[in-house]
């Protein structure tokens, strides 16, 4: 029978299920079957149960939001996390908050401290590059609030990071250059993080494999922003060596690097191609459309969100190691 003041211990009880099982019913978990899932749901419609999310965060004393903290320039970039999280999210009592700081702040951790504390999230995404800052994954852990931090390299303990393989990823453009003919491949940095730093790793390993030698006029640093990819492209055109090739290590950049070679002349890809790494929209919106590698960060979002919101049971493997993929357009020619 119906009654309002039926709790999840009578849902568990009735339903002969443990405690977790039915809060993942309640957020919508995808780990469960729908067997389960149907019969508890039937449980829980039979006997009036209705869970309060207000009273459940009064005792967890946090409110059922996820922050997302960054320091990021590039506006795709935080789109396709918030796509990623909120698809995490989707049917459960948890909603998405955005912190932007300064990650060269010298009061960013206790910058963070103060949001942390004053919002009282559920739990934290760390993107990077603030991700790679141990100081505030300590932090997060010292407050009792759960965190997962998107890197590209193994920061962490498993359950607390989702991961991407960006240096294979750059290896393998970098040798499709290579297999295309391409020997002056020049090469786009971003900022000074780890993410940046192994896609550089990749490119060196690629190119010291082929035996081929990188010079100073073969590398420009950029800033993961258009205007960077712009003034990188001109750089690396009118420098020592003009490249057959350039790789720029987001689609932002090489799209600058597309508007450079235009700049003086160039024809993409007839006189120089490029590739980027990201796999936005745009870069299939643009002509000649950009080959990019593209980076799963929309899955790696979606994975910490469920890393997030998921008990103990969750599997801590899940998100670590995801892949990217090259995708070939219209910016990359063989070399006669």
């Amino acid at each position: 029978m119906a009654n309002s003041n039926s709790t999840i211990n009578d849902v568990a009880r009735i339903a002969n299920v443990s405690k977790k099982t039915v809060s993942r019913v309640i957020n919508k978990s995808p780990l469960l079957s729908e067997k389960t899932r149907e019969h508890v749901e039937k449980v829980i419609k039979e006997i009036g149960y209705v869970p309060n999310p207000q009273a459940r965060a009064l005792a967890l004393r946090r409110n059922f939001i996820i922050a997302a903290i960054h320091d990021n320039p590039n506006a795709q970039f935080l789109v396709n996390v918030q796509q990623g999280i909120l698809e995490g999210i989707s049917g459960s009592e948890f909603a998405l908050m955005v912190e932007p700081v300064d990650r060269n702040s010298p009061t960013i951790v206790n910058d963070v401290r103060q949001f942390l504390e004053r919002q009282r999230p559920y739990g934290v995404v760390l993107l990077p590059p603030v991700s790679e800052n141990d100081e505030l994954a300590d932090l997060c852990d010292s407050l009792g609030i759960r965190y997962v931090r998107m890197v590209s390299g193994e920061l962490d303990k498993p359950e607390n990071i989702v991961m991407s393989n960006d240096r294979e990823a750059v290896y393998g453009a970098v040798r499709y250059l290579i297999e295309q003919g391409h020997q002056k491949i020049a090469f786009i940095e971003g900022p000074d993080s780890l993410s940046p730093a192994e896609r550089r790793a990749g490119y060196d390993q690629a190119m010291a494999e082929a035996g081929l030698l990188v010079h100073d006029w073969m590398i420009a640093k950029g800033n993961y922003t258009f205007e960077t990819g712009v003034e990188a492209g001109l750089a690396l055109i009118d420098g020592a060596v003009r490249p057959t090739a350039i790789f720029a290590s987001n689609d932002e950049m090489a799209i600058g690097a597309i508007i450079a070679a235009r700049k003086r002349g160039i024809r993409i890809p007839d006189g120089l191609s490029i590739i980027g790494f990201d796999d936005t929209p745009l870069s299939s919106h643009i002509w000649p459309s950009l080959t990019t590698v593209r980076w799963p960060i929309v899955e790696m979002a979606k994975a910490a969100a469920l890393k997030l919101i998921e008990d103990e049971e969750t599997d801590p493997m899940l998100g670590v190691g995801l892949g990217s993929v090259l995708i070939e357009r219209g910016s990359v020619r063989p070399l006669d």
